[in-house]
């Protein structure tokens, strides 16, 4: 599908040849606006290629909200204001950690260092959040997770969800930080002072690695 380009790095994964074909018809075929815009669909995996990803961070469904989806779990369009409520609370918690946070909630300069930030639905139909998580693309969140396995890690699963889907990976070498969501329903039962950024960093540079410029300042 022309306006859903699958990202070349990523083409070898068995799940488009044996999902994606079904899933563009499904797509085409959704009377809903679907969100974010149609070439954002894969835009984490564009900018994070396999053997670039040093950090995993798993979130369920774009943003139902129009403007505010660009296909990055958690991020948004630099002009949203104000921010959804997870990413205030991540910031907050950023900021108790390192001192600082973005200036806008567009965290592509977090891709940019190797972060994925992997919705486990990669569409959802306008203003209606969870709409497409049966859709089929679980299989494609199955393959990213195996492929990323292969290798140490940094693995940030906030809530059961991502921590239910983050068990598949067993390499005994990945970073492995779990805590509460970020929503407002839940931050304050683990999320709030479990300094993930400086934690990830530390562990980056015992691997060798540069850390994250989370805050971009």
């Amino acid at each position: 599908m022309s306006d859903r380009p699958v990202p070349p790095a990523w083409a070898h994964l068995p799940f488009f040849s044996t999902h994606w074909p079904g899933m563009v018809a499904a797509l085409a075929a959704e009377p809903r606006d679907i969100l974010p815009p149609a070439p954002d669909t894969f835009a984490a995996l564009k900018a994070c290629p396999p053997e670039a990803v040093r950090v995993l961070i798993l979130g369920q469904d774009p943003y139902p909200t129009p403007g505010h989806a660009h296909g990055l779990a958690f991020s948004v369009a630099p002009p949203v204001t104000p921010l959804p409520r997870s990413l205030r609370n991540i910031f907050a918690e950023m900021t108790a950690d390192l001192g600082a946070c973005p200036a806008t909630g567009d965290l592509r300069p977090w891709a940019a260092q190797g972060v994925l930030l992997l919705n486990t639905a990669l569409t959802v139909p306008s203003g209606e959040a969870g709409g497409h998580m049966k859709l089929g693309w679980s299989a494609l969140t199955a393959e990213i997770l195996a492929e990323l396995d292969r290798s140490p890690r940094a693995l940030l699963l906030w809530g059961r969800p991502a921590q239910k889907l983050g068990a598949r990976m067993t390499n005994p070498d990945h970073l492995r930080i779990e805590t509460a969501h970020p929503s407002p329903l839940s931050a304050r039962r683990g999320f709030f002072g479990s300094r993930p950024f400086s934690r990830v960093n530390d562990w980056l540079k015992t691997q060798g690695q540069p850390a994250i410029d989370w805050t971009g300042r």
